[in-house]
């Protein structure tokens, strides 16, 4: 597939695919103020019989989005962002705030993937290894795809992983401005938090003891809770269950939608992959925001902190833009402990776009 690595400076074709259809599986939600596109979008080298899916996702667009045509260039291309989620979360995670972020950016619109091993996408075969990198490259392919050239990527935690090594992986300098948002995730090595606190490798560890296949969302919520996790997190992980018998029978009523021995590897490589090249030699037109939440799930080691600072003052120097931010009154999951804090500290990145 031809420009798999870099950024393509099209738009979305969205009048072909609602008028052809080919390789997309589509519905289109209209909502005040913004329309969703949900969408899995299909490998195209496959026969029309045969067609493979290789990304499932949601396109959240903003009032003002004009359908636009790759042949027609006096359209311009509607900006587009990125929202990657977090290890055992999935698209519908950034549902909610996309649709704040499009009422309030009607030129913007919103792609929302559920990464390999998540979600829809884990209906989806994945070739190994289940890591960062590879995770990060499926994004690629499939902004390829779409035609679409991402101005913001933004990724919590594995997904602020997986937008610095898009970064990594695409063509150097990148064809226009890029700012990227790595929340509560350090460009190195992983360190969950202390005693009392929600380790996300035991968690993965647990949920494998776990049946398929379960006759409520509480017996799961009950189980977690005796096992020492917080009800938070119990209910979070509750959200990955779908119901898959017909409610009111004696037989198992929700089940798993996720790759659990998939994920497993790929929170291994969250832990292990070092990032911080990207950095420390950010590539010109890339500007990397950090944001730390005041009550952090992962330790921020003072030298992870030090290191940021001291890029930060040599991207100054060197006409890059790598930025460290604190959001008070959060734990982990910033886009639900605190969304109107970070809708504040993000719209900056949406705002020179429209300038």
């Amino acid at each position: 597939m031809a420009g798999i690595s870099n950024f393509q400076a099209f738009g979305l074709d969205r009048k072909s695919i609602l008028s052809e259809n080919k390789g997309f599986e589509l519905n289109l939600k209209r909502n005040k103020g913004f329309e969703l596109l949900h969408v899995h979008a299909f490998d195209q080298r496959a026969s029309a019989r045969s067609l493979r899916p290789f990304q499932a996702y949601d396109m959240v667009q903003g009032a003002l989005v004009r359908c636009s045509s790759a042949m027609d260039k006096s359209i311009p291309d509607p900006p587009t962002a990125v929202l990657l989620h977090g290890i055992l979360g999935g698209r519908k995670n950034w549902g909610s705030f996309a649709r704040r972020l499009a009422q309030e950016f009607p030129m913007w619109q919103f792609l929302l993937v559920d990464l390999r091993c998540h979600g829809d996408s884990a209906l989806i075969k994945k070739t190994p290894p289940h890591s960062v990198a590879s995770a990060a490259l499926d994004v690629l392919k499939l902004v390829a795809q779409l035609r679409v050239t991402p101005r913001v990527l933004l990724g919590h935690s594995f997904g602020g992983k997986v937008a610095l090594s898009m970064v990594e992986q695409a063509a150097k300098p990148l064809p226009r401005p890029v700012r990227v948002w790595v929340l509560d995730a350090t460009p190195g090595k992983v360190r969950p938090g202390g005693d009392g606190e929600d380790h996300p490798a035991e968690l993965i560890a647990f949920l494998s003891t776990m049946p398929k296949q379960v006759s409520s969302k509480r017996e799961v919520v009950d189980a977690l809770v005796r096992e020492g996790f917080s009800k938070d997190v119990a209910q979070w992980v509750v959200t990955n269950l779908r119901q898959s018998g017909p409610p009111g029978s004696s037989s198992a009523n929700f089940s798993w939608v996720f790759d659990l021995k998939g994920i497993a590897e790929m929170y291994k490589s969250y832990e292990d992959t070092n990032l911080w090249k990207i950095v420390e030699d950010v590539p010109s037109g890339v500007h990397v925001n950090f944001l730390k939440a005041e009550r952090s799930l992962h330790r921020w080691a003072l030298a992870d902190l030090q290191r940021i600072h001291a890029a930060e003052e040599q991207a100054a120097d060197e006409g890059g833009g790598v930025e460290m931010h604190v959001l008070e009154d959060a734990g982990h999951w910033v886009h639900a402990d605190n969304p109107d804090g970070l809708f504040r500290l993000i719209s900056s990145s949406f705002q020179r776009f429209n300038q």
